[in-house]
């Protein structure tokens, strides 16, 4: 059975990013499980990893938290993204396809003329 991915350095911020701009405020522990079934539970998120995430990004402006009750009726915080967190969202989104093309490029079978 193959285990998880871990990820590169920066990649939770962008997930976390993306999912709460699709899904709306979200509280960690309801964003971690998020996450973890987008990627097919190939990513396994712990609290303090997501948590983490979430102070980072909140101290850079990129996310906003509010008190709120969750499903379970228990005191939760929410986060959403903010403006700045939707134009940091972007500029990361266009990072990462630039990166992934490019890997893509490199790791791609020679074709004899890259020499």
């Amino acid at each position: 059975m193959p285990t998880k991915l871990d990820l590169m350095q920066g990649t939770l911020d962008l997930l976390v990013l993306q999912t709460l701009a699709t899904m709306g405020p979200q509280h960690g522990y309801g964003l971690a499980r998020r996450i973890e079934r987008r990627s097919g539970d190939e990513v396994l998120l712990n609290q303090g990893t997501i948590y983490a995430s979430l102070v980072r990004l909140q101290q850079r402006g990129w996310i906003a938290a509010e008190w709120g009750t969750s499903e379970a009726n228990r005191r939760a915080k929410f986060y959403a993204i903010t403006k700045a967190g939707r134009t940091q969202l972007q500029a990361e989104r266009s990072y990462w396809d630039r990166l992934t093309a490019v890997v893509g490029r490199v790791l791609a079978p020679s074709t004899g003329h890259d020499a």
